[in-house]
């Protein structure tokens, strides 16, 4: 009677946990389906490639910068600071050449890069500079390579040569060091945007002799034996060569600065992929780069801003690309997140940054580990370069993955980046965004030694690739070991470059 009793009592209090549990049961399933954080998001203008060809005809080194050259470079001001402008190379591409025509050609041209990096880093012979030997009447030994590519994605510095100043335009490049330019008279020189410089006009223009410690601060320096002259010659991983005298000579720059006895190839056979530029900026930490050469006049730092590729490069503009030298390249960097640059003894020239992950969505990435992006001093392998000249960033393969995949889940997440079937070039991450103006993506940052972390603005990884509104991320793995920041990614930041100190910084929305 009693276990009877106290089965028909409990049988309501069981009904009603049963009851309750069913009902909570979904409940907490659901719960453990849902992420354990919610993604961040940036906002992101879906404007598309014109289809239209880019109206840049007519642009060359005395307009770009205004038309009076003389009081671009005379201008009295202050002689402990060197500030330049710089103008992103499409602006002298084509005029019939479309926007998607331009980017396929700079990825093409990107990816010879790229691989050539990861070959100089290692300590191969393809981005250097080399002892040149003479040949049948007077030239040099160089490959010729086909074709120019007019869509590389490299910026040019405005700089005067000689004495009267040249207007010249020269690509800036901190993956070399070598500082030349074309000059006449020509064996082989490619069209380019101004007069070629005649060292004839030159008052300030002189010959290095073999002898001297600067000619052999080559890598393996060249003589002409009959003048006794030194000569240089740098090849470069897409082909490209230029050879020539290495000469000293004035280089003037905004605001009156100038600076006497730089050693400047003089280049007499100069062809593969170079256009419309005179020459080449050097600006890696070799001993010929501008930064070693002008360190004792105006200090071992130096900076450059880069604004978007599609801004305006005339100085009207209110958002102007910059290089700028002494003590003014540090301003406005006091807090900016900093980390030590790394030293790869097998190559000088590369600025190696030490960076330690990612973050997507504003979650730490899975699966991307320090050892993955970590320079090997013994092999040369691996590390992390920051560097102007390449366009899209390479991250070592696995990182790669591990970024990607932490990608596209975040933008699955959003539900309005639609994945577009199929790549472009070397993307391979694409959505479609036809009638879209604004879209939600995910946020991306790098995290580097030190504990800074660089937000990049949604720009400079989800790009545009064609008229219908295609847009690719930005990035792209490699196998090469050594994986590299490049411009679009490093727009819209002054990059400082602290060589005092050792480090390099990047300011955000500083342009």
């Amino acid at each position: 009677m009693l276990r009877s009793a106290m089965a028909s009592a409990s049988s309501p209090i069981c009904s009603l946990l049963l009851l309750v549990l069913v009902l909570l049961l979904p409940h907490c399933t659901a719960a453990l389906s849902k992420p354990p954080a919610r993604y961040q998001y940036h906002t992101l203008r879906a404007i598309p490639l014109s289809a239209k060809p880019a109206a840049r005809a007519g642009v060359d080194a005395g307009s770009i910068f205004g038309a009076n050259f003389a009081a671009f470079f005379d201008d009295a001001g202050n002689a402990s600071t060197v500030r330049l402008l710089l103008a992103h190379r499409e602006a002298f591409a084509a005029p019939n050449a479309t926007a998607p025509q331009l980017l396929a050609h700079r990825l093409a041209r990107d990816a010879a890069r790229a691989e050539a990096i990861s070959d100089a880093a290692a300590g191969a012979t393809v981005n250097g500079t080399h002892a040149p030997q003479r040949r049948g009447g007077g030239g040099f030994a160089a490959p010729v390579v086909s074709g120019l590519s007019q869509g590389s994605g490299e910026y040019f510095a405005q700089v005067g040569v000689g004495t009267p100043p040249t207007p010249a335009l020269l690509v800036l490049d901190t993956g070399s060091d070598v500082v030349w330019l074309q000059c006449a008279p020509c064996r082989h020189c490619y069209a380019q945007s101004g007069r070629v410089f005649d060292p004839r006009r030159s008052r300030s223009y002189a010959v290095v002799p073999c002898a001297t410690p600067l000619c052999h601060r080559l890598d393996t320096g060249g003589c002409d034996k009959r003048l006794g002259s030194c000569l240089y010659q740098v090849a470069y991983g897409d082909g490209s060569i230029t050879t020539g005298d290495l000469v000293t000579e004035m280089l003037s720059f905004a605001r009156g600065a100038r600076v006497p006895r730089v050693a400047v190839g003089c280049g007499h056979d100069n062809e593969g992929l170079f256009v419309a530029a005179a020459g080449l900026l050097g600006l890696g930490r070799g001993r010929l780069s501008l930064p070693t050469q002008v360190a004792r006049r105006y200090g071992r730092s130096f900076s450059y801003c880069l604004v978007d590729r599609t801004s305006s490069v005339k100085p009207s503009s209110t958002r102007s690309s910059t290089l700028t030298f002494g003590p003014a390249a540090l301003a406005g960097a006091p807090h900016a997140p900093f980390t030590p640059m790394v030293r790869n003894p097998r190559m000088s020239t590369f600025y190696y940054v030490r960076v330690v992950g990612f973050s997507v969505g504003g979650a730490r990435v899975r699966g991307v580990s320090e050892r993955d992006l970590r320079l090997d001093p013994a092999t040369g392998r691996g590390g992390v370069i920051l560097d102007s000249g390449t366009s899209v960033s390479r991250l070592a393969r696995p990182v790669y993955a591990a970024v990607r995949g932490a990608f596209r889940s975040a933008a699955a997440a959003a539900g309005g980046l639609r994945p577009s079937p199929g790549g472009f070039s070397l993307f391979d991450t694409c959505f479609d965004l036809r009638g879209r103006r604004v879209v939600k993506v995910p946020t991306l940052s790098l995290h580097l030694a030190g504990g800074a972390e660089v937000a990049l603005p949604p720009e400079n990884y989800l790009i545009p690739v064609d008229t219908r509104g295609t847009f690719c991320l930005a990035l792209a793995g490699t196998d090469g070991g050594v994986s590299v920041v490049g411009n679009i990614q490093q727009q819209g930041f002054r990059v400082v470059f602290d060589g005092d100190k050792q480090r390099v910084g990047l300011v955000p929305r500083s342009c």
